[in-house]
């Protein structure tokens, strides 16, 4: 594997190359199978994210790169191809983990320069993967956010940050939490075919249903919603209605992206499991990435009113004030948006 001049400024963080920090160790471990981990050292902690990308968030923290969640869709892929890994299988059996990365965060917090912006977890590769169960990195990044008095927001497919609801109860009494837990399919089988490393979708209504008890206003990424396979007007109506019984306080949702590296991938699991759609997504994805606009049009038109009816049209994460006194924490995710 070659690790030498990969640069430090990379979108989703500092990983440094073997020519300035280098590779720790590579290990496996019997209750992962078919994974490797690569651990490595990190420069910065931190990552800037570009004003023109319009999030409502300037920057980052990502604990890890690869995601065992193995979602075949995962925009992320791409980025395993820095690291002279393929966007496919690499990207979900090859982890790399930034073991000091706590460390690493609160020097940056320390810093004079440091505002104390919005950080974001979980906006390329997932925090609460299932590494995260052996290398406990995110209860150092919770206490370092909360303790420099930065807000900080966890998206999340991972049932794992149960483990870290005390925590998150405390920091949010220092500072804006959100939570916000993505789940775009009800259909459980297909879930276990698109998303294969994932919790399945009850796993992660509890985990709403969790986080709602203790006094978070959830979010819920009702994306991306796979064209065709779980797109129709009875599949959403009872996944809303779903996430609407386990107190999520809204949703966000839109469609698929399939970017450069990921395209591949999916489309050939496409072929290998549902190839009577093949043609129909050549044509769907024809002018890129993004959907074709009659598509979205379509899709605005069935998701709207069964938004409205569940009640999840709200839920833009801002504070409420009857809310502060009965709750320890009223989180902030990232702020909605269809499509």
């Amino acid at each position: 594997m070659r690790w030498q001049g990969l640069g430090v400024d990379l979108d989703d963080g500092a990983l440094p190359g073997l020519s300035r920090a280098g590779l720790v160790r590579t290990v496996t471990a019997p209750e992962f199978d078919g994974i490797t981990f690569h651990e490595v050292l990190c420069k910065s902690a931190l990552n800037k994210v570009p004003v023109e990308s319009r999030l409502p968030f300037r920057w980052t923290i990502n604990p890890m790169r690869g995601c065992s969640h193995a979602c075949r869709y995962c925009f992320a892929r791409s980025t395993h191809e820095y690291l002279d890994l393929d966007a496919g299988d690499d990207f979900d059996s090859q982890i790399v983990v930034k073991t000091n990365v706590a460390a690493v965060l609160r020097k940056e917090l320390a810093r004079r320069s440091w505002r104390g912006e919005r950080v974001a977890l979980g906006t390329n590769t997932d925090p609460y993967q299932r590494a995260e169960g052996r290398y406990r990195l995110m209860p150092g990044i919770i206490r370092a956010l909360s303790e420099s008095g930065t807000p900080f927001s966890i998206l999340t497919k991972g049932t794992l940050m149960r483990r870290d609801l005390p925590l998150l109860t405390l920091a949010a009494q220092r500072v804006d939490v959100g939570i916000a837990v993505s789940l775009a399919m009800y259909d459980a089988e297909l879930q276990r075919s698109v998303e294969p490393g994932t919790p399945t979708p009850k796993a992660r209504l509890d985990l709403i249903h969790a986080f709602a008890d203790a006094g978070f206003r959830v979010h819920v990424m009702v994306a991306p919603l796979i064209p065709y396979l779980g797109d129709s007007e009875r599949q959403l109506d009872a996944l809303l209605g779903a996430i609407a019984a386990a107190g999520a306080s809204g949703v966000t949702a839109f469609p698929m992206h399939l970017r450069a590296g990921t395209r591949g991938w999916f489309l050939n699991w496409l072929a290998a499991h549902h190839p009577a759609l093949v043609r129909r997504y050549r044509q769907l994805y024809g002018r890129g990435a993004n959907v074709a606009p009659e598509y979205t049009t379509r899709l605005r038109a069935r998701l709207d009113p069964l938004i409205a009816r569940h009640g999840l049209g709200g839920g833009d994460g801002s504070p409420r004030p009857e809310s502060v006194v009965a709750a320890p924490a009223v989180p902030q995710p990232p702020a909605p948006t269809l499509f």
